[in-house]
């Protein structure tokens, strides 16, 4: 008896189409909180009707649903993974106004439950982009979906060498013969048929990313990156370490606890004994990264290049998935300048290991 096999398979590309929609919630976020801050807030409203900008996220998402169940290029799994990106950062934008009873937008642990939701899809996204177990009937999946392109002329050298792999592959699988016996006769239309393979076209991101490549092989040594990993390092660890040792000093002068409590009651960022204390573990832990970085910073400077770059990694790390909560839930502002800053520097950590640590061991 023949069983229908429910089993799912992830999409070629499937990593690249989440990428698109983290880089659109991010933006989407981004750019309304600071319209919304440069505009004073205004409201899309006449007589007792107000347009919240949640319902532009919830027709995104619809678009975004219906595009893929109606179409079957290729091409509109980009515009879904966009609209979809962009509209659920709409949607969560507004999370404040649908967890409080006032209705408040502006609720401070709005910002920590949109940060922790992004978080959370990147580490779907890490999971995504994982290399798939091949098996025969995942694999004739993915080549079927590429040889779309060959229906839209749109089939390029690399993707042709990457099909011809799959296809190959299938046709040797001897426990799947049906499969095996498709892909073979696939693979020799692939072999006989003039197709008609278009140069690889690079997109306006690509070239740039190819032009700074060259200018970096040509001007950019590893001392002079490993300088300014240093100093930035050590910049952001002594940032990081001086707000803690304000706050500790201020403790010891009356007139200077009153001025620090004063200023972070009138901005907003204290307003219970609870946020007090979370303050203080806020405090803490960006000293602790600091620390961290400024220890790598010294390292890295003595030459122990690959103790310096783990212990500063770990400590970015630590300090987008868990510090960046608290200064989200105190300080929006600062927040989403200190994530951009930090994560810069962690592919600028990531691509010194890849071009200088690795690359060094393995040519020798």
């Amino acid at each position: 008896m023949i069983h229908q096999i429910r089993t799912p398979v992830k999409r070629e590309g499937a990593g690249r189409y989440l990428m698109l929609t983290l880089i659109s919630f991010a933006l989407s976020v981004i750019v309304t909180r600071v319209i919304l801050q440069v505009t004073n807030y205004p409201q899309l409203a006449w007589g007792e009707f107000h347009i919240a900008h949640i319902l532009f996220g919830g027709l995104m998402l619809f678009v975004a649903a219906l595009l893929p169940l109606v179409l079957a290029n290729r091409s509109i799994y980009v515009a879904s993974a966009v609209l979809s990106g962009a509209g659920v950062g709409l949607f969560i934008d507004e999370v404040g106004k649908f967890i409080t009873r006032q209705n408040d937008y502006f609720y401070a642990p709005a910002m920590p439950i949109i940060y922790a939701f992004f978080l959370l899809t990147v580490l779907v996204y890490f999971q995504v982009r994982k290399r798939p177990r091949k098996d025969a009937r995942a694999e004739l999946y993915r080549s079927l979906d590429s040889m779309a392109e060959i229906l839209d002329y749109d089939l390029e050298p690399h993707e042709f060498a990457s099909l011809k792999r799959r296809l190959k592959y299938v046709s040797q699988r001897k426990e799947s013969p049906a499969l095996a016996d498709l892909a073979g006769k696939l693979l020799k239309f692939l072999d006989f048929r003039q197709l008609d393979i278009v140069p690889r076209s690079h997109n306006l991101i690509e070239r740039v990313g190819v032009k700074l490549e060259k200018f970096e092989e040509k001007y950019i040594r590893k001392g002079l990156y490993k300088a300014a990993l240093i100093l930035w390092l050590t910049a952001s660890g002594i940032i990081a370490i001086s707000d803690l040792a304000r706050s500790y000093v201020a403790f010891f002068s009356y007139e200077a606890l009153y001025e620090l409590v004063s200023r972070l009651i009138s901005s907003g960022i204290l307003v219970s004994d609870a946020s007090i204390y979370w303050f203080l573990v806020r405090l803490s832990l960006e000293a602790l990264v600091g620390v961290a970085l400024v220890v790598s910073a010294f390292l890295l400077a003595k030459g122990s290049e690959k103790t310096g770059v783990s212990i500063a990694y770990y400590g970015i790390l630590l300090s987008l998935t868990t510090v960046n909560l608290l200064v989200f839930y105190f300080d929006q502002t600062r927040a989403f300048l200190s994530t951009a800053g930090q994560l810069t520097l962690l592919l600028m950590i990531i691509h010194f290991q890849h071009r200088f640590l690795y690359s060094s061991e393995t040519i020798s």
